[in-house]
């Protein structure tokens, strides 16, 4: 299929396994693509408008430009050669068209592996319509052999799922034609199959059929034209429903608000009201999950709950005959508004990087209560208090261009003065700051002192000026940016607690200064700046201080000490994932190699810098010292290199991936060839390793999973058994365990 069309879908009934099938598919021909196999998983993506965002988060893109995802999208895989998997199209197969169209027509080396309920209709489109398992006809059963007639996909499925709940069941002669007979009402639908064979524990196989046989009589006096597959899905659906408890059915039909996965706290917020209570939430959510309809996730020490597509929609189906869904949508929102402005108010903390991988796992459920906010009448001022209390995620996770889309659309729908839009302005602009689109900024941040000073709002006034003395500094201002940044600390200093902004005026007005000359007052604000944060647990803002302490100890001419404030710096950025702080520590990197006469390793680490930086519209922001600083050290470079010399080293440079980067620039050693010997110490089997690994580089689940094209639960799987070999619980641990194993690899290699 593949080497015939550039773009594949596999198309078919719900439930009758395309994207298992797909997912074996990519994983076969991963090796005949020079950049892989990736993974896209969309059912968990409910807004059309970031499904662009989705596919370059599924390829490791962080947007962080004035750039649309597409756009990025097209220039990454321009020179590409992968197979891009687009799982669960269905309900954004228009979207999708126009995204595979624009894709395939820019990449000569792409394929794309898409699977849907319907053809996506884009132009070469090679339809591919997966056939339900092969069935043994009930009336060939007699007399036959269980074990020949096991090859019998349907069958063979059966008795697979059915010993798994009911351990030493096995098909045989005696059972072999009732097993043949429930297959094939089954129509040979895996996840019809799996639903029934869980209900093997309690029921015999003729009482299945017995109730499968009352549910299709129902089904047969409806629609005549609808499929039989579908009919055949729809009415295991609805015995399975008609199984459950009333309070598990109503929890059935309220956990379909939720995209993506959720935790049993989100499910007691959103789910429960007077007819369900939040304490009989456990119950349904383990009865739904022992009934295998409600999939069971860990990650570390938490544990997270998600239906499978097929059943979400059904309950979706349900829940639109029976529950207030806005009122239930309502729920959904306010909850992840709560948990927004829970993490934002215990940002500066210790608990920051669980805050953030909290957030990441939460990241499709809200999206979906961003995109109802835009939706729903009189619901912008939400999106702004919901878009306006992320700002730390937007920043510290690399996420730069999703978060100026929510802002932009909230700010364009809602133009009425309210706390809720200074705060969105001041956020928005300093997004765009980080983005390098100053002027716009400027403009939004203008406006943002305007109206704090109209509503007599002082502490979001303050934030503007912060914000403003930054977008100026960046914009060439220096003085009024210095201005406005001394300003706001004497109203942060007089507030009298360490906190973010506090921290974000100290590191910020040190970067001036340092710009400035000053380089002793910078050293002095950034070792205050340290203290604060580590005393209080705090490590996004320690990062930034450490680079900017790394700069200024650069600029007098102490290149050791400033080598090691910035590697610090990297290391903490890894974990944080947020590619442009990555790219200005490589860059410091490469002044002071250059500074310390090593010319080969300064023009690698300039390759590195500049493909980073290529996502934003000017390299290193268009800041006119930071522009000076490089020419200078390049010039320095190139010297010693010679003009070809440098531009090989720095072609290599440009050819490492984020995670080979990182790893040149701090000077470590490459993991894959890692000693037999070494390796076999270690508690963890091969694959736990190199998930390890991927771990360490600051990849969540989901990424690893698109990285190894294996199924995101294979990938939970993994990471528990990583958990529980090493007696860690959290992802920080088993990176520092890492650490100290290829230290110990280092030495014994």
């Amino acid at each position: 299929m593949l080497s015939s069309s550039r773009l594949t879908t596999l198309t078919g009934v719900g439930g009758v396994g395309k994207s298992r099938l797909a997912l074996r598919v990519a994983r076969g021909a991963q090796r005949g693509f020079r950049d892989g196999a990736w993974l896209v998983e969309l059912a968990r993506i409910q807004a059309p408008s970031v499904l662009g965002t989705a596919v370059a988060g599924a390829l490791g893109l962080r947007e962080v430009s004035t750039r649309d995802a597409e756009t990025v999208l097209a220039d990454h895989l321009a020179d590409k050669q992968l197979l891009l998997l687009l799982d669960n199209c269905e309900h954004l197969v228009d979207e999708c068209a126009r995204l595979v169209t624009a894709l395939l027509a820019v990449s000569p080396g792409l394929r794309i592996l898409a699977t849907s309920r319907e053809p996506l209709g884009a132009a070469g489109e090679h339809v591919w319509q997966v056939p339900p398992l092969s069935v043994l006809d009930a009336e060939d059963a007699h007399g036959s052999s269980a074990p020949g007639d096991l090859r019998y996909e349907a069958l063979s499925l059966f008795e697979l799922r059915t010993a798994a709940v009911l351990p030493g069941f096995a098909v045989d002669s005696d059972n072999l034609a009732t097993a043949a007979r429930l297959c094939q009402r089954l129509e040979g639908l895996p996840l019809a199959i799996e639903l029934a064979a869980v209900r093997m524990r309690a029921l015999s196989m003729e009482q299945i059929l017995s109730r499968l046989d009352d549910r299709f009589r129902l089904l047969t006096g409806g629609s005549r034209i609808e499929p039989p597959h579908h009919r055949t899905l729809r009415a295991t659906f609805d015995w399975s429903y008609d199984l459950c408890s009333e309070q598990q059915q109503a929890l059935w039909r309220r956990m379909s608000v939720f995209a993506g996965g959720f935790s049993l706290d989100a499910a007691e917020a959103v789910c429960a009201d007077e007819h369900l209570s939040p304490h009989e939430i456990l119950g349904c959510v383990a009865g739904l999950v022992d009934q295998s309809l409600l999939a069971r996730e860990e990650t570390g020490s938490a544990v997270r709950y998600r239906l499978l597509e097929t059943v979400r929609q059904y309950g979706h189906q349900r829940l639109r005959e029976s529950d207030d869904e806005a009122a239930l949508r309502l729920r959904h929102r306010d909850y992840y508004l709560r948990l927004a402005e829970q993490a934002e108010a215990d940002w500066f903390g210790p608990r920051q990087l669980d805050w953030l991988e909290i957030l990441h796992a939460e990241h499709p459920n809200i999206q979906a209560a961003l995109e109802f906010c835009l939706a729903e009448p009189g619901g912008t001022r939400a999106a702004q208090r919901l878009a306006g209390a992320l700002w730390f995620y937007w920043i510290a996770h690399g996420l730069l261009t999703e978060g100026r889309h929510w802002l932009d659309q909230a700010l364009a729908l809602g133009q009425e003065p309210g706390a809720e839009r200074v705060k969105a302005l001041w956020v928005n602009g300093y997004i765009a700051t980080r983005q390098g689109d100053n002027s716009a900024a400027l403009a939004m941040l203008e406006e943002c002192q305007d109206l704090a000073q109209l509503l007599g709002d002082d502490a979001a006034l303050v934030r503007g000026l912060q914000m403003t003395g930054l977008a100026e500094l960046m914009h060439g201002d220096h003085a009024r940016g210095v201005k406005l940044l001394e300003e706001a600390l004497v109203h942060h200093r007089a507030a009298g607690e360490p906190n973010a902004n506090l921290a974000l005026t100290v590191f910020y007005l040190a970067l001036a200064v340092c710009t400035r000359g000053d380089l002793d007052r910078a050293v002095a604000l950034c070792q205050e700046c340290r203290q604060m944060c580590e005393s209080c647990g705090e490590r996004w803002s320690l990062s930034r201080t450490l680079w900017i302490l790394g700069l200024a100890q650069w600029a007098r001419g102490e290149p050791r000490q400033a080598d090691d404030n910035v590697r610090g710096s990297l290391r903490i950025e890894r974990v944080l994932q947020d590619p442009i702080s990555i790219a200005l520590c490589v860059e410091v990197l490469g002044w002071i190699a250059a500074a310390e006469g090593k010319p080969r390793r300064a023009a690698t680490l300039f390759g590195i810098s500049r493909r980073l930086f290529e996502p934003l519209s000017e390299f290193l922001f268009g800041f006119a010292y930071y522009l000076d600083w490089h020419d200078q050290a390049e010039a320095r470079a190139r010297q010693a290199l010679g003009d070809s010399g440098f531009d090989n080293a720095f072609r290599h440079g440009r050819g490492l991936d984020l995670p080979a980067a990182t790893a040149y620039a701090l000077e470590e050693k490459p993991r894959a060839g890692r000693a037999g010997a070494a390796r076999s110490s270690s508690p963890l089997t091969r694959r736990e390793r190199e998930i390890a690994e991927l771990v360490t580089q600051g990849l969540s689940n989901k990424e690893i999973a698109s990285r190894l094209v294996i199924a995101k639960r294979t990938v939970d799987a993994h990471v528990e058994h990583i958990f529980t070999k090493l007696g860690l619980n959290s992802r920080i641990q088993v990176a520092a365990w890492m650490a100290q194993q290829n230290a110990r690899d280092d030495r014994s290699g």
